[in-house]
């Protein structure tokens, strides 16, 4: 590891369709393959890990060929046609990021549209965050907003933002909020904008939008140390210093789409071209390596309130480890789309899943479509 020291109602638009089509272009960042259905179909298999400890592992643990998507929700009925972020609110309204509708909520009983026209920064919505006071932020393609439950308020590079292609937010344990955008970071603390370093990393062309800068991910883990997912593996700060994390020190691959603490103080990586790997801080178990779930691209980490470690791989639906055993869900329990990207549990304890096609709810048995016109609970 080397180390860097360092001191309303629904409202519907004529125009959508042409932004949708744009943003997907420059904002999905790889997930063009989920618009190409595939011919083979998958079943759901619960994947047991108990002998990950011995070197080989069975090598036809395998998941099978790709699935179809014969099951798509209304295209005129879809919430967006690609929902990107989840989040619930301190009065429980439900946010859905959309990837070229603005920012959809959900208030318990009617849905509320927010783009340019509503006075919203940007059209694609990559990170979604409330700080003590209650006010919501949002990251997009054209800077950071602010929604004080009135109005909303939105910052730029004329206000001191680094740069305004936002590509993901952390609000971190002392109310600072963190800014990855294309071109690095920024520190906000409610008043003015603070850049911070991090070294330069490879550009990946592979996944359609990228720079030498860019910050995937952003999170904090219980002892205060901040992460940051790049092209060039994981940096970590621990208020003085940087370490950096990669492929020489076994993680399975540089290109870091997200990262999570779980409830027993590992770290988990998903990652963009070999899947999800967890480190406990001394080794590294790359489970797609070792042949227990398939899928290269994880988009994202999920932990729910009963510790289960959630993530979506592209092509081969969505997992949930309990901690023993993966489970794997896809066309078979209703899961209609191959791209899912985000995962969420709100209050309630119900689990949502927002991808290409929309919004998803599962049940605690199946995975079902959920529209304009719901269901929106059990």
């Amino acid at each position: 590891m080397n180390k860097i020291n360092i001191i309303r109602p629904i409202y519907i638009f004529s125009w959508h369709l042409l932004v949708v089509s744009f943003v997907l272009i420059i904002s999905c960042n790889g997930q063009n393959k989920a618009t190409s259905p595939e011919e083979n179909i998958i079943e759901s298999k619960v994947i047991s890990i108990d002998s990950l400890s011995k070197e080989s592992q069975p090598a036809n643990q395998t998941l099978g060929p790709l699935y179809i998507q014969d099951i798509e929700p209304d295209p005129a009925l879809q919430i967006s046609r690609f929902v990107r972020r989840i989040f619930q609110d301190k009065e429980g309204n439900l946010w859905l990021g959309t990837n070229g509708d603005g920012v959809v909520r959900h208030n318990g009983s009617s849905l509320d549209y927010f783009s340019i026209n509503e006075g919203f920064g940007g059209v694609a919505v990559r990170g979604i965050v409330e700080d003590k006071m209650g006010n919501v932020w949002f990251g997009t393609e054209a800077g950071l907003t602010k929604y004080d439950g009135e109005a909303f308020t939105n910052l730029t590079v004329k206000d001191g933002l680094i740069n305004n292609d936002v590509w993901s937010i952390y609000l971190d344990s002392k109310n600072i909020i963190w800014i990855g955008t294309l071109q690095g970071i920024t520190r906000f603390d409610g008043e003015r904008f603070t850049p911070f370093y991090i070294p330069e990393t490879k550009p990946d062309y592979s996944r359609g939008v990228t720079s030498a800068k860019i910050i995937h991910s952003i999170m904090e883990d219980s002892k205060g140390k901040m992460w940051f997912g790049t092209n060039g593996g994981a940096y970590v700060y621990d208020g003085k210093s940087l370490t950096n994390i990669s492929e020489k020190d076994g993680l399975p691959s540089d290109a870091v789409n997200d990262i999570l603490e779980d409830k027993h103080g590992n770290i988990w990586f998903a990652t963009h071209h070999k899947g999800i790997s967890r480190y406990d801080g001394k080794s590294f178990t790359n489970f797609m390596e070792k042949g227990i779930i398939e899928g290269n691209e994880v988009w994202s980490l999920f932990e729910d309130k009963s510790g289960n470690i959630w993530f979506p791989a592209e092509n081969y639906g969505v997992y949930r480890f309990d901690g023993e055993s993966f489970t794997n869900f896809n066309k078979k329990d209703g899961l209609a789309t191959n791209a899912i990207q985000c995962i969420f549990e709100d209050k309630e304890g119900q689990i949502w899943l927002g991808g290409w096609m929309g919004l998803f709810r599962y049940d605690g048995k199946s995975v079902f479509s959920v529209t304009k016109n719901g269901p929106w609970d059990n």
